[in-house]
C-alpha cells in the first residue's frame, strides 16, 4: 500500500468558521439529493453519502433532520451545480464547485474573487482537462486488512489504494475510483459493512504545478476568498 498522492493543503481560515462552511455545504448536497431520489436513506445512495459526510465533520443529527425536512418543502430553493475554471497566480489551476440557486450572482461574485485574488477566470473546459473527476472514499482502517481490501475491490472500479491522514494526524486508508464507478464502490461498501468516515467526489489533479511558500500563500488567500463564498462548495487545486 502506497502513501496517496495530495495536493499542498490551502485551507486557511479558523477552524469554527471551516465547520460552519461544511454544514452549509452538506445542507446544500442533502437538498440536491433529497430533490432528486427522495427523503429516504435506505433507498437513496446520494442522501446516505450525505449524511456519512455529515457525521465526518460532526454536523448534528438534529440539523441534518432539519436539513432533509427542509428540502422536501415547496418553498425550498432549487440549487443549480455549477463548476467554474480559472488560474490562479503563479500558473496554478483552480476548479470551483458551486451550488447556486442565482448563476447571475454566483458567476460575478467568482469572477471578482479571481479578480481579487491576482487569478483570473477562464471559459469552461480551460482548466478541467488537468484534473480527473474521481470517487475519494476515506476510510478507518482499524480491523481492515488494506492488501485484501485492494483485491477484493479491483472488480468494483478501485484505481488507487493508499494511506493519508487526517488534520488530527489519525491514519485513513484511501480508496480512489473513476467518477462512473462511484456508486458500484459506495455498494460494494455497504455490503461488506465498511461504513466510510467520508465519500466524496473530488477533482485529482493530474498535473501538478511547484510552488515555494511565498507563491503557495498567494494562492491560499484566493483560494481562501473563494472557499468562504456563501454559493461556493468546494475549491480544487493543483499547485504542488
Amino acid at each position: 500500500m502506497g502513501r496517496i498522492f495530495e495536493v499542498r493543503k490551502a485551507t486557511m481560515f479558523a477552524r469554527y468558521d471551516r465547520m460552519a462552511k461544511q454544514f452549509t455545504r452538506i445542507g446544500k448536497e442533502i437538498a440536491i439529493a433529497v430533490k432528486a431520489g427522495g427523503p429516504d436513506a435506505a433507498t437513496n445512495p446520494a442522501l446516505r453519502r450525505c449524511m456519512q459526510n455529515a457525521k465526518s465533520v460532526n454536523m448534528p443529527k438534529d440539523r441534518v433532520e432539519a436539513a432533509i425536512k427542509r428540502a422536501q418543502g415547496k418553498e425550498m430553493e432549487n440549487y443549480e451545480e455549477i463548476l467554474y475554471e480559472g488560474y490562479a497566480p503563479h500558473g496554478v489551476a483552480i476548479l470551483v464547485e458551486t451550488a447556486t440557486d442565482n448563476h447571475v450572482r454566483t458567476v460575478a461574485n467568482v469572477k471578482s474573487h479571481f479578480n481579487k485574488g491576482g487569478g483570473a477566470m477562464g471559459n469552461s473546459g480551460s482548466v478541467a482537462f488537468q484534473f480527473n473527476k474521481m470517487g475519494v472514499f476515506k476510510l478507518n482502517p482499524e480491523g481492515l486488512n488494506a492488501e485484501e481490501l485492494e483485491l477484493e475491490l479491483i472488480d468494483y472500479g478501485l484505481e488507487e489504494l493508499g494511506e493519508s491522514a487526517d488534520e488530527e494526524g489519525n491514519q485513513l486508508i484511501v480508496l480512489r475510483t473513476a467518477f462512473t464507478d462511484f456508486g458500484n464502490m459506495q455498494k460494494a461498501l455497504e455490503e461488506k459493512n465498511i461504513t466510510p468516515i467520508s465519500a466524496e467526489v473530488e477533482w485529482i489533479p493530474s498535473t501538478t504545478v511547484p510552488v515555494n511558500d511565498e507563491q503557495a500563500e498567494d494562492v491560499s488567500k484566493l483560494i481562501e476568498r473563494l472557499e468562504q463564498d456563501e454559493d461556493v462548495q468546494k475549491v480544487f487545486h493543483n499547485m504542488e
